[in-house]
């Protein structure tokens, strides 16, 4: 049972990010292209489109096509096909936080490499969060599903070493 049930949560998180991922982004582009920004809750959200042929911060953009194809799709598609495998294959003997970790991060990956497969290098961001001049980089939800995931086993890695410790002492 336990092993049917984390082969779902797997097949049923993964849809449902790379889903809200693609509709947003679908959203993004047809509601924010060519517009300028839209500011939320005292500028700490903001809205605005661009198209992205790097990686983080555009780090990338101006690498030739053979390049970036093989650093942008190649290196990660291979990656996300070895951490899909491990998760599935580990699914019964992975902690759940490094599990769930697991899968926002495959998850995150996927929907950005989709862009990037579909849209010739261009993958679509539209969220900027910050307070004044203090702001984050324009970003995706496939980016905060990284984000999230890295934080996830950071979390779960932390909370083990204290657990670790009191057992020595």
């Amino acid at each position: 049972m336990k092993t049917n049930f984390r082969l779902l949560l797997f097949v049923v998180l993964f849809i449902g990010l790379i889903g809200c991922d693609r509709i947003t982004k679908i959203v993004a582009k047809k509601e924010l292209q060519g517009k300028g920004s839209y500011t939320y809750f005292h500028d700490t959200i903001r809205l605005v489109y661009v198209e992205n042929t790097g990686a983080f911060l555009s780090l990338g953009a101006d690498w030739s096509d053979g390049v970036s194809n093989v650093v942008f799709i190649g290196v990660p598609l291979i990656f996300l096909l070895l951490l899909a495998i491990y998760v599935i294959k580990n699914r019964n003997n992975t902690n759940m936080l490094v599990y769930l970790a697991m899968i926002f991060i495959f998850s995150g990956g996927m929907g950005n490499l989709i862009d990037r497969i579909l849209y010739h290098r261009h993958v679509t961001d539209f969220l900027n969060f910050g307070i004044g001049n203090v702001r984050t980089g324009i970003l995706n939800l496939a980016d905060t599903y990284v984000t999230a995931g890295v934080a996830l086993m950071l979390l779960f890695y932390i909370t083990e070493k204290k657990v670790a410790v009191k057992e020595t002492v």
